[in-house]
């Protein structure tokens, strides 16, 4: 199949994607993955490497909005609950994953421990564009959730360069440019936008552009990844974005409309069909090793901290998806692990993006004009406590 023809195909999945999800009621970032599962296995077209390209790149914008939504102050008001949530979250399923692989599946040790990072994400692009459909990123219960998925993939990728990614030198100019960017952008953005904004061309949307492709193009030299460099950048213009909503909204059009259904396509498409069905006992296994631990650790913190939603925190921070794909990439890549271990990693990544979002988003999700209305009338505190008025009150 050529590549117009691949693109034309997914192109009509796309569209095909966001009705269901409309009719649906359904987060279309889910619909997508699904589509992914369904289309790279029905029909013989593999991924593409201009899809790749695209994906990755749209992981990363994500990534980059996701930090942009962050409430720094409410962030450093309340950053002991999102360390102890986002560090629960990666910490319980990263050693049970791996006691199991090793233990119980009869892997090699560095495949353990790929598979213990691989399942111990929490994935910020599936978390966010859940937040920004329904309206709940302005919410202070979103912003929370939020603050802690950035904590549990930070201590995926920590943990994945502490134990296998060997820095080339290049990690002193990508440190130096993460750095520069991090102090330097904030500063210049103000004048940049005020200058030149707000012009059909869109120059601030460019901007960032451009910072993320140098960032990602550093990041591979240096054998690093560029999605932590990328969240943290979006952090630091957070309250820019705060006070020019409309620049934020541009961005975010452009990323929903054309480059994140392509990364959430790619998502399900690395999944095998025909490998899974022959190991559906394993698939099933890892996949309880990966949710079991994630929502006995995260789910009585959570009822501390962002009580009564704290069913509806624990599967959201249950997801997997973008360090979850990365992890089991670069095991394959490395030879670490081979192509049966990684589509089933792949594949337990892909369901639990999907399982739990679609359980919380049917059941659990609250209503994000009453909790706007909440936000305003009571002041944000660190553990706020008062009455459910959502369908999780059962559960809370």
């Amino acid at each position: 199949m050529s590549e117009l023809a691949v693109a034309a195909l997914l192109a009509g999945v796309i569209l095909l994607a966001g009705t269901i999800s409309v009719e649906a009621g359904i987060s279309v970032a889910l619909i997508e993955l699904a589509a992914g599962v369904a289309v790279g296995n029905a029909f013989d077209v593999g991924v593409p490497e201009w899809l790749s390209f695209v994906g990755g790149f749209a992981g990363i914008v994500l990534t980059f909005l996701a930090g942009a939504e962050v409430d720094v102050p409410q962030f450093r008001r309340e950053w002991r609950a999102s360390l102890l949530l986002g560090g629960a979250s990666f910490a319980a399923p990263f050693a049970l994953v791996g006691l199991f692989a090793y233990y119980g599946l009869g892997w090699n040790r560095e495949q353990a421990e790929i598979a213990g990072i691989a399942l111990s994400t929490t994935s910020l692009a599936v978390v966010y564009a859940v937040l920004v459909e329904t309206g709940l990123n302005q919410t202070l219960i979103g912003k929370r959730v939020m603050s802690a998925t950035f904590v549990t993939d930070l201590g995926t990728a920590v943990a994945l360069s502490i134990l296998f990614v060997t820095p080339s030198i290049w990690v002193v100019p990508f440190a130096g440019v993460t750095v520069l960017f991090v102090l330097g952008l904030p500063r210049a953005a103000p004048w940049f936008f005020r200058r030149y904004g707000n012009r059909v061309i869109e120059p601030e949307i460019k901007l960032v552009f451009a910072a993320l492709f140098l960032l990602m193009w550093l990041g591979d030299r240096a054998h690093s990844h560029a999605v932590l460099p990328a969240f943290i950048l979006g952090l630091v213009l957070s309250s820019h974005y705060a006070a020019h909503r409309k620049e934020q909204e541009r961005l975010r059009v452009v990323a929903f409309a054309f480059l994140t259904p392509f990364f959430f396509l790619k998502g399900g498409m690395n999944v095998s069909a025909p490998a899974l069905w022959s190991n559906l006992g394993l698939l099933g296994l890892l996949f309880l090793a990966k949710m079991t631990p994630k929502l006995a650790a995260v789910y009585p913190l959570a009822r501390r901290s962002c009580a009564p939603h704290a069913g509806f925190t624990t599967l959201l921070m249950s997801t997997g998806l973008t360090f979850g794909t990365i992890s089991s990439l670069y095991g394959l890549q490395a030879g670490i692990i081979d192509e049966t271990q990684f589509s089933l990693l792949v594949a337990v990544v892909v369901l639990s993006a999907i399982v739990p979002t679609v359980i919380a988003q049917r059941f659990l999700q609250p209503d994000a004009a009453a909790e706007r209305t909440h936000d305003e009338a009571v002041p944000a505190a660190p553990a706020p406590a008062r009455p459910a008025h959502t369908t999780e009150e059962a559960t809370a």
